[in-house]
């Protein structure tokens, strides 16, 4: 049912609103961050389009003189997919998609395709096959004539191919049968758990794309599936990894994201089970990434709802070697120096260093640049968490030395 690439690219369009939450510079990063979903997906950007908005129209979203340019565009270009950053209502989706006639999906409906492209064991397409499910369900009215023209693509994989006989009534004795078919699985998956001893557990979590894979594979010696695209892990692993001669559980989890849909959230629940249980999470940052304050704070929100917040953790500063800050020249007596202009010395003197040593890293997955000091922080503070659980095994795992 999940179709797991996609051959040809579709042309795209975006489209985005600037309000009293989010000026036009963060309605830019907004929609950088929508073209690489895109790009994931399947898709080729051709145009972007944003509307200055207090609230948006009830009925379309966004205003009838910009729906015109909107619609236009499509028309003259033979657009495929209208893609909008912000979620839409059933009412919306119907009634922009009657007017633009192309397929119309909202940020949620996007990240749901690129979960049914990445989904590859029973487990995950079945929590993504819910989280469609359920996405789809207030939706059914007025969609069905649309698959009727026009099949497959960005938005239209897994159950969204099941033809017009899906109606509200099947689709929710789906929900139920997948409910069902994931608490069994659930069930197993904490046996499997329970039997994986006293090892200490430690999880990697952190924005989409930052590196955990990489890190994954680098620490654990293993072949993690890691590409340059958004959640290119869905599946959590599991690794046994041994630093000098002390033994842990390493899992590498679903990348976050900002806006994350709530089906997801609830779908994965039990993906997330590997970071609720886990005794340290190492929350992983790409540093080179211009905003990547802000997508700690998404990552920490994720785990603040998860109820994961409050454990150790050790920030691990990823992409050293990407970072680059902006240099103002000399002779500029105009531009204000902002924190893009910040050095990574300079970094560590921020807020950074109300966290410690103990609990920062800065390094290089890719190329393996400071990864004695990451495995010495690693080594040490699992050692704390087990001679805290094993005090007589104090003596079996001396202090770290280099090497190994």
């Amino acid at each position: 049912m999940l179709e797991k690439k996609t051959l040809d690219y579709e042309k795209t369009v975006l489209v985005g609103m600037i309000n009293k939450d989010q000026n036009e510079e963060k309605l830019k990063e907004y929609l950088d961050e929508l073209e690489f979903l895109t790009y994931t997906a399947g898709g080729e950007v051709v145009k972007r389009f944003s509307q200055r908005l207090d609230v948006p129209n009830p009925k379309t979203f966004i205003g009838s003189g910009k729906m015109e340019e909107v619609e236009t565009f499509v028309t003259e270009h033979e657009i495929g997919t209208v893609i909008f950053d912000d979620e839409l209502t059933p009412a919306q989706q119907k009634n922009i998609e009657r007017t633009l006639r192309c397929k119309i999906l909202d940020r949620t409906g996007l990240i749901l395709d690129i979960f049914a492209q990445r989904a590859q064991t029973s487990y995950a397409r079945t929590q993504v096959e819910l989280a469609q499910y359920e996405y789809l369900l207030p939706r059914l009215v007025g969609l069905w004539t649309h698959l009727e023209r026009q099949r497959g693509g960005i938005g239209m994989r897994g159950p969204g191919e099941t033809e017009i006989e899906t109606d509200r009534r099947i689709v929710r004795d789906r929900i139920a049968l997948l409910k069902k078919k994931l608490e069994k699985i659930d069930r197993q998956m904490e046996t499997q758990r329970g039997n994986r001893g006293k090892l200490v557990r430690v999880a990697l979590v952190g924005y989409t794309n930052v590196g955990k894979s990489t890190l994954m594979n680098v620490v654990s010696k293993s072949e993690v599936f890691a590409e340059n695209k958004l959640f290119a892990t869905l599946d959590t692993t599991v690794r046994k990894v041994v630093i000098g001669n002390l033994p842990f559980l390493l899992s590498d989890t679903v990348g976050f994201i900002r806006k994350l849909p709530t089906q997801l959230v609830e779908s994965f629940k039990s993906t997330l089970d590997e970071v609720r249980e886990a005794d340290l999470l190492l929350h992983v940052v790409d540093i080179s990434h211009p905003n990547f304050e802000e997508h700690i704070d998404s990552v920490n929100q994720i785990l603040g709802e998860i109820k994961s917040l409050d454990k150790p953790t050790i920030m691990v500063f990823n992409k050293i070697d990407n970072y680059e800050p902006e240099v103002i020249d000399e002779d500029d007596l105009v531009t204000e120096r902002t924190k893009a202009h910040y050095t990574l010395d300079e970094w560590k003197q921020t807020w950074m260093s109300k966290m410690g040593d103990e609990n920062t890293l800065f390094i290089s997955a890719l190329n393996k640049e400071n990864l004695e000091g990451f495995r010495k922080k690693v080594y040490e503070a699992v050692r704390e968490i087990h001679i805290t659980r094993f005090p007589y095994n104090h003596f079996l795992y001396p202090e770290y030395t280099e090497g190994q």
